[in-house]
């Protein structure tokens, strides 16, 4: 017998006789989104994450946002932002005429996008590229980003979420400003997307 042969040979018989491994269980709430989800959680949720959370009525979120914007701070939206979303003062639209390079999103201050839907029991917010979102980097380079979650977009859990994505598209998944720990866990925020994150409820 080979040395080859050899190694195969125990590692067949220590799998012989192993144990049946335990089952796992799978008794996840699957159960399909009947509605919008829970609203005061999901703003409850986003809030424990240090981001701030807005109200708005359809007609009020522009001014909402605008007044979140410091003064003589540069704005950037994507394209296909809502006009009745975008802030009351001049801003730059990414992809009019072409896409913003990574240095010129840098010198930007705020980012104003939607979302395709948020996780109550999560406190998360949820891209994928779709209308009224941006492309990733958008999202990522700036220091500041304000996302708008209409209330029909809110679902109560992840399985939920997943139902409703679309895996095939660039999903991000935001909980809150953007923080890492290092080894003695100091908090810092920023450093692999924006360090403040307004997130804006509209009925």
């Amino acid at each position: 017998m080979t040395a080859r042969e050899e190694i195969l040979t125990r590692i067949r018989s220590a799998l012989a006789e192993a144990p049946a491994p335990e089952p796992v269980p799978r008794d996840y709430h699957r159960q399909p989104a009947s509605g919008p989800g829970d609203v005061e959680f999901f703003a409850h949720t986003v809030d424990d994450y240090r981001a701030q959370v807005h109200r708005a009525e359809e007609g009020t979120v522009a001014e909402v946002v605008t007044g979140l914007i410091a003064e003589g701070a540069r704005a950037v939206v994507p394209p296909d932002l809502p006009l009745s979303w975008r802030p009351r003062r001049d801003v730059v639209v990414d992809g009019e005429p072409a896409e913003l390079s990574t240095l010129e999103l840098d010198a930007l201050d705020v980012v104003v996008t939607g979302c395709t839907l948020g996780i109550a029991a999560t406190g998360t917010i949820v891209l994928d590229g779709g209308a009224g979102q941006g492309r990733r980097a958008l999202t990522l380079v700036p220091d500041h980003h304000i996302c708008i979650v209409r209330t029909d977009q809110i679902v109560d859990t992840v399985p939920q979420a997943f139902q409703t994505l679309d895996a095939t598209k660039p999903l991000t998944f935001i909980s809150g400003p953007s923080a890492t720990s290092d080894i003695e866990l100091n908090r810092v925020e920023g450093v692999h997307g924006p360090r403040t994150l307004d997130v804006v409820i509209v009925r």
